[in-house]
C-alpha cells in the first residue's frame, strides 16, 4: 500500500512539473494509444472514441475520461493512414483514412462505422471514396504539395476536410474541401483557405464543429483556431480567435465535449505527450 502511495505521489509530481499552459490534464493515456490521431465523442455516451495513426492496429478505442480503455473494436479495414474522427447525428463514426504525406495517394477514403457496431467487437465499414478536384499530378510539383490532410468533420450530410501543406515555409496554409457524405466516389470541392503561419508547428492536424453549428476549431501544435460568426458553411470567414498553446507537443486530436469545452489529445514522443486534455473556450474574451 505504501509503495502505491509513493508511486502516485511521484506521478503527480512529474505531471505538475510539466507545463501544459491553459490545458487541463485529464489523463495519461495507455501505451496502446501512444499515437492517437483522432478523438471524438457521441451524444448520450460516456466514452471518448480514439484511433491511432497509420502503421498501428485497425482498432477503434472507447476510452473513459480517466484515460482507461473500456472498449476495443476491430475495424475491418486497413489502417493505411488514419488521421481523424468525425460523427453524424445518427451516432455513426467516420474514420478519415486520408493521410497523404507524399501527395501520391489515389485511394483516399472515409470509413463509416454504423452505430450498431459500437457495441460489438468487430465492425464492418462502408467506404466513401474521394479525390481533390485540383489534384491532377501524383505527386504534384514541390511548390504544390497541398494535398495531405489530417483534419475533417461532418456537418449536414457533408464532410469538410482541411488539408495540411507540405510546401516549405508555407506549412500553415490549409484548404477547406467539401463533399457529400454518401457512398461512392466523391469530388472534394475547394470552398475556402486559411494561413496559420510558416513553420512546422502551424500544420493543421485536427478539426471539429460544435453541436450547435456555431463554432469550428482547427488544431495545430502551437495553437487552436476558433472560428465564429460565419455564414452558412463558409467556416473560414467571420471572426477567428487564436488560442496560443504553451506546451510543445505533437497535438493530433480535437473535438467538442460540449459547445464550450474541447477535448485534445497528443502523441507520446521522447517522453512527452500521450495525454488527454480539456480546455474551456470563451470566444468573447
Amino acid at each position: 500500500m505504501l509503495k502505491k502511495i509513493i508511486y502516485a505521489c511521484i506521478f503527480f509530481l512529474l505531471i505538475s512539473c510539466q507545463n501544459f499552459g491553459q490545458l487541463n490534464l485529464l489523463a495519461d493515456l495507455p501505451n496502446e494509444l501512444k499515437e492517437v490521431s483522432g478523438t471524438e465523442v457521441l451524444k448520450n455516451s460516456n466514452l471518448i472514441w480514439m484511433i491511432n495513426d497509420g502503421g498501428n492496429k485497425s482498432t477503434l478505442y472507447g476510452v473513459s475520461k480517466k484515460g482507461k480503455i473500456k472498449k476495443e473494436i476491430d475495424v475491418k479495414a486497413k489502417n493505411t493512414d488514419w488521421e481523424d474522427l468525425a460523427a453524424d447525428e445518427k451516432g455513426a463514426i467516420y474514420i478519415g483514412n486520408f493521410g497523404n504525406n507524399t501527395n501520391t495517394r489515389k485511394n483516399l477514403r472515409i470509413l463509416k462505422i454504423d452505430k450498431k457496431y459500437l457495441s460489438k467487437k468487430n465492425a464492418e465499414v462502408e467506404e466513401i471514396e474521394f479525390e481533390y478536384e485540383e489534384q491532377h499530378d501524383f505527386p504534384p510539383k514541390k511548390k504544390e504539395l497541398f494535398f495531405d490532410a489530417e483534419a475533417f468533420f461532418y456537418f449536414k450530410k457533408h464532410f469538410y476536410i482541411f488539408t495540411k501543406s507540405r510546401v516549405d515555409k508555407e506549412f500553415g496554409k490549409t484548404s477547406m474541401y467539401k463533399f457529400s457524405a454518401k457512398k461512392g466516389k466523391q469530388i472534394a470541392k475547394l470552398i475556402g483557405k486559411f494561413d496559420n503561419g510558416n513553420d512546422l508547428e502551424s500544420w493543421i492536424t485536427s478539426a471539429d464543429i460544435s453541436s450547435d453549428g456555431k463554432k469550428v476549431v482547427l488544431l495545430s501544435q502551437k495553437n487552436i483556431l476558433v472560428f465564429t460568426d460565419f455564414k452558412g458553411d463558409n467556416f473560414l470567414s467571420g471572426k477567428v480567435k487564436r488560442i496560443e498553446l504553451q506546451n510543445a507537443s505533437q497535438k493530433e486530436g480535437i473535438c467538442f465535449k460540449d459547445n464550450t469545452t474541447l477535448l485534445i489529445t497528443d502523441e507520446k514522443s521522447r517522453g512527452e505527450g500521450g495525454n488527454l486534455y480539456e480546455l474551456k473556450i470563451d470566444v468573447d474574451n
